[in-house]
């Protein structure tokens, strides 16, 4: 029954977190910025909205008692949705940006960075039940 529940967790999960992928993947870090401002700049309520696994992770914390491991993966999603924020703040409101984040912005990512939150926000999941 554990079992069972974890898997249906670990498979919402990864199945919510491939959807983000999906509509922010892109070559550097600004083409993700750019897609994600698409959504922002309709309304930061649809952007919040189009980042599901920040609600999972809400919930799960709520489900598990607040089991700590729960709480570091509400924290990583937490740091995750503000960090593409303020990214967005900072290029399309402010367009203040340092010559070397204008460069971390630019460079091509690898094509594996997407899925890393697939190896780490899972076993958070698993350690928590």
């Amino acid at each position: 029954m554990i079992d069972d529940l974890i898997l249906n967790y670990v498979l919402l999960f990864v199945f919510l977190e491939l959807y983000e992928i999906t509509w922010q993947k892109a070559p550097s870090i600004m083409g993700m910025v750019i897609r994600m401002y698409r959504y922002y700049s309709k309304s930061i309520f649809l952007f919040l909205l189009m980042q599901p696994t920040f609600y999972f992770s809400i919930g799960f914390v709520m489900l598990s008692d607040y089991n700590i491991y729960a709480m570091i993966l509400l924290f990583l999603k937490t740091v995750d949705v503000a960090t593409k924020i303020l990214l967005i703040e900072q290029v399309f409101t402010k367009r203040k940006l340092s010559h070397d984040l204008s460069l971390i912005l630019l460079a091509p990512i690898n094509s594996f960075l997407p899925y890393l939150g697939l190896l780490i926000y899972p076993p958070l999941i698993i350690l928590a039940l």
